[in-house]
């Protein structure tokens, strides 16, 4: 049977870690799989996270299976976390499951099942798995224009053009903030807009939401999803806590419905647990459980929020001294890095330069020219510099 397979495509980020790992140059710099690395290249346990891991292994009496909605705490802490003090947060419902990524097939086969002939809008660019994940549900997918290339920030004009023509049976979805892979984010007036056009056209909004402080800040960066939420009748949100608690491995993340009633709510809840039963049944617990407990834990959560945001701080503190590097050289041309948000910033190389600065200075970056700026070390800023110039 097996033999009749065709060879199976490398993914493009996981392969280049691969090659970045072989490579025996001392100078190698990893500006492509998406994780925060501190000034000592390393991807840190946050101590918030070290200590709610004790916490939990010293409390836990049994590794039983905890049901299919995962943890029901993490759940609500999840919609706490991004719904407090909005309308929706009265008529929604969470799902544990493994990941953002799982939140998101989740939600796809949810909308399939409701209706299969739906259209998934996704921006132009957008996440690698955005467009695999809806087409393996079954749903159709569609751009929008997002990204002007030109001047590396959002088109907003071409954006709302082409999403004023979405209707009743299709989806838009949105970077909740910290945009992968571009960097760009919509403005809060941008979110106005679009939450208008839900409203009118009768299109669902979807807000994938996986670097929540790492943008503005904690708060700040939900803050257009909280309008849309507080303002439209129904709505999708997938959210990850591989980033903003450091838990890559452990694949934490929630899926959230927004319903115009609770019952709604947790009617098309009780779909997605249907969904679960036919998958991977339950989540994996370990890093619910952390969450969980730093979220109800006053102590903890201050603790937290104080390392994301000095992780954040440390970001925009790179952007800058990246930029000024390169101004340093006499260049202009990268000015745009300081103004986008997050992790990440696509930066106009082609393929052939990014080609070169892995061949010529052992810098991994992705070949749509996607570079990860939290995986930079300060003292590797004047050397990217050089590099980014040299090729450029």
């Amino acid at each position: 049977m097996f033999k009749q397979l065709a060879e199976a495509q490398l993914d493009p980020i996981l392969s280049l870690s691969i090659a970045y790992r072989e490579d025996p140059r001392e100078e190698k710099v990893d500006l492509g799989i998406g994780v925060y690395r501190n000034s000592q290249g390393e991807t840190p346990i946050m101590n918030a996270v070290q200590l709610a891991q004790q916490q939990v292994m010293s409390t836990q009496t049994t590794k039983a299976y905890v049901g299919l909605a995962g943890n029901e705490q993490f759940n609500q802490s999840m919609i706490d976390l991004l719904l407090t003090g909005t309308s929706a947060f009265q008529r929604s419902a969470g799902v544990q499951t493994p990941g953002a990524s799982g939140a998101l097939r989740m939600l796809a086969d949810l909308m399939y099942i409701a209706e299969p002939d739906t259209t998934v809008w996704i921006s132009n660019p957008s996440y690698v798995n955005h467009k695999p994940v809806m087409e393996a549900a079954g749903l159709k997918v569609r751009y929008y224009p997002y990204f002007n290339p030109a001047t590396k920030q959002v088109d907003s004009a071409a954006m709302l053009s082409e999403l004023s023509k979405a209707g009743p049976k299709d989806v838009v979805l949105l970077h909740g903030c910290c945009h992968n892979p571009t960097g760009a984010d919509i403005s809060f007036s941008d979110w106005q807009a679009i939450t208008d056009l839900a409203n009118k056209n009768g299109f669902m909004p979807f807000v994938d939401i996986a670097y929540q402080g790492f943008g503005d800040g904690l708060e700040q960066d939900a803050a257009g999803l909280q309008y849309m939420a507080d303002n439209t009748e129904e709505m999708v949100i997938a959210t990850s806590c591989s980033k903003n608690f450091g838990l890559y491995r452990e694949r934490t993340g929630a899926a959230i419905i927004v319903s115009d009633s609770l019952k709604e709510a947790q009617k098309a809840k009780g779909r997605i647990l249907n969904l679960a039963r036919s998958t991977y049944t339950m989540p994996p617990d370990h890093g619910a459980a952390i969450v969980a407990t730093i979220l109800n834990d006053d102590v903890l959560t201050a603790n937290w929020k104080k390392e994301l945001t000095q992780m954040n701080n440390r970001l925009l503190s790179l952007r800058s001294g990246l930029v000024g590097a390169i101004q340093a050289q006499g260049s202009q041309q990268y000015n745009f890095i300081e103004q986008h948000k997050g992790m990440f910033s696509v930066t106009g190389l082609t393929p052939e330069q990014i080609g070169r600065l892995r061949d010529e200075f052992a810098i991994y970056a992705v070949g749509d020219g996607r570079i990860n700026i939290a995986g930079l070390q300060e003292q590797h800023i004047d050397y990217l510099a050089n590099a980014l110039i040299t090729v450029s």
